[in-house]
């Protein structure tokens, strides 16, 4: 097996912060790695540092296996916002279409239409500045997979991606041949996807092979043993001290060596592994909640034509947890603006219904967007409660930082303080999940179970979801919201099960009715069928040369459509259309030619 990538001495920090130093490890093909770390450690520094984007502080070597194509996935995609989605792909795949023939270029862009119509983006001549969040990373996906390229390198691939999306994207992945190295928080993503986990920690890298438990199990024995480890050199150092400590004169004949020994055990010894973590213990408290919290009746929402709420009507319960999916666009980020009260007041929607709050509902409402930070502030700025931000992952000398030199998991975490500390009981979460490393996640998670409040979350993770919500407001489209009471993976079971059962019903059904136009021919037949063949009606032969001149008209005009294609002059929409039209040719000759062997066969 190639050895598709070597890693040397690779260090990088940010002022006086090491993000991680003479670091390196090593990728074979087929591996599919997801590289595991605390936010702030360096995940995203390292992947840039690997696709060329930036430089390593000590040098060091990164080896490519010679010619293999690499893509990467940065967390946020440059673009031009005047461009076509067509165009952006295109302009931005040029390393890996420049050298192509023009028949190779038309099939790269055959591959692009297909991957922006599997993303669900049916309108490839709209413009980049139109597309939402999650969109503009179907776009960014759609660039990366087109190019076919060996490795992939790839930083939050889920990240503002919707379940159908992130779905379709875990199905092609873990089908693909590629290798993969990336940074993900979406445990069943990784688990249905990933190989192999790589996690970063004190400044070393540690890989393990199999899926996320296997990773935790094969992690806390790796704890465990050098931990067990530790307390051996203590007893050793204490039996060493007792040495160094004895009379003066027996000292001074002691061996040197013997002496630095004793300090170096004295340094093993004092290496203790903690693993840092985030303390929410201090925040658990919340406002009393009274009976009525929110209360929705009939309530509808149109964005011009665009229907988003269509006569919704639900009360909100005490301690209830509601988890909120739907495509991206579906309406939920504003259903939770309308919650809230936050619609702008020169939102050019239309809202109609009737809701009512609870006099003592408190809400901490928690933005996909974020908190828009002043860069310039520090960490202590935003939070004056050092006790509370060193439970954050905040410690002292953290707390001068300024904003712009934080990370996007640390910005999250400060931001999540911000809502928790003040102590709201109905809690409204919009995609919480994006930048938190696992470790965080799971604090989180655990904090959430134990929520005396009521909960509403908006996310793409399935994990969360599953281990959080009691029922699940399914967003539709077209302003339609179903109540599924179970978790997320219970309606995606379900969801399959009913499909499987249309599906099933849909062929019974086709086989009932040829079974039954079989019983109604052999009635109808007459009681001795003839033992020769009959002679073609005078209809029938008109029928027959009909259709053999009508194959050769279908037969011509697909080889001009074929020459068309291949001629790499089309532009998009007529490429579109002349893809359309043959698969209809192709369609309309297997149905011609079937009748005509049926003709053939009476002849």
């Amino acid at each position: 097996m190639a050895s598709y990538l070597q890693i040397e001495n690779i260090s990088k920090s940010y002022g006086p912060k090491i993000l991680f130093e003479k670091i390196g490890f090593n990728i074979n093909e087929g591996d599919k790695i997801a590289l595991i770390a605390p936010n702030g450690t360096g995940k995203t520094s390292l992947m840039r540092i690997l696709a060329g984007k930036d430089k390593s502080d000590s040098g060091g070597k990164i080896m490519f296996l010679k010619d293999i194509k690499i893509a990467f996935l940065e967390q946020d995609y440059p673009f031009d916002p005047e461009k076509s989605i067509f165009d952006q792909v295109m302009s931005s795949s040029v390393e890996f279409t420049k050298d192509l023939d023009q028949e190779h270029l038309w099939e790269y862009e055959h591959r692009v239409a297909k991957f922006l119509t599997n993303f669900n983006l049916n309108n490839p001549d709209q413009k980049m500045k139109e597309l939402s969040g999650g969109e503009v990373k179907r776009v960014a996906l759609t660039q990366m997979l087109a190019s076919e390229a060996e490795f992939f390198i790839m930083d939050e691939p889920t990240n503002h991606l919707d379940i159908d999306a992130i779905e379709f994207l875990e199905g092609y992945l873990s089908r693909s041949r590629c290798t993969l190295l990336m940074v993900t928080h979406d445990r069943y993503f990784l688990d249905r996807v990933c190989n192999t986990v790589m996690e970063m920690d004190h400044g070393a890298i540690y890989t393990y092979k199999g899926n996320y438990q296997n990773f935790l199990e094969k992690r806390e024995e790796r704890i465990s043993n050098y931990n067990a480890e530790t307390d051996k050199v203590r007893n050793i150092l204490r039996r060493e001290l007792e040495w160094i400590r004895s009379t003066p004169c027996a000292r001074t004949g002691k061996a040197r060596y013997r002496i630095n020994a004793f300090y170096d055990l004295k340094d093993r010894a004092s290496q203790v592994y903690t693993q840092k973590q985030v303390n929410m213990d201090p925040i658990k408290g919340s406002t009393r909640l009274g009976t009525k919290i929110i209360n929705c009746k009939d309530l509808c929402f149109y964005y011009g034509e665009e229907c988003y709420l269509d006569h919704f009507t639900y009360n909100f319960q005490r301690y209830e947890k509601v988890g909120i999916v739907g495509r991206n666009g579906a309406g939920k980020s504003t259903f939770l603006n309308i919650l809230t009260g936050r619609l702008f007041e020169d939102d050019p929607g239309e809202l109609t219904g009737v809701i009512e709050r609870g006099e003592s509902l408190k809400i901490g409402y928690y933005h996909q967007s974020g908190m828009s930070f002043n860069p310039e502030d520090t960490v202590l700025d935003i939070v004056n409660d050092t006790w509370l931000l060193n439970r954050f992952l905040f410690p002292h000398e953290m707390l001068n930082n300024k904003i712009e030199k934080l990370s996007g998991g640390e910005k999250r975490r400060l931001y999540l303080l911000t809502i928790l500390m003040q102590q709201p009981n109905l809690l409204i979460l919009d995609e919480p999940t994006n930048d938190l490393d696992i470790v965080t996640l799971n604090i989180l998670e655990e904090y959430l179970k134990e929520f005396s409040g009521s909960l509403i979350i908006v996310s793409h993770d399935r994990h969360f979801l599953d281990k959080l919500v009691d029922h699940l407001f399914i967003f539709c489209g077209n302003g339609l919201v179903k109540d599924f009471v179970g978790s997320y993976s219970e309606y995606r079971e379900f969801i399959k099960e009913y499909e499987a059962e249309q599906r099933s019903q849909a062929r019974a059904e086709e086989k009932a009715a040829k079974e039954k136009a079989a019983k109604e021919a052999a009635k109808n037949a007459p009681a001795e069928a003839p033992a020769k063949k009959r002679k073609l009606t005078y209809k029938e032969q008109k029928e027959l040369e009909q259709l053999e001149k009508d194959l050769e008209d279908l037969a011509a005009e697909k080889a001009e459509l074929d020459t068309q294609m291949n001629s790499g002059t089309l532009p998009f929409d007529q490429l579109q259309q002349a893809s359309e039209r043959i698969g209809a040719i192709i369609d309309e000759t297997d149905e011609k030619e079937l009748r005509l062997l049926e003709l053939y066969e009476l002849a």
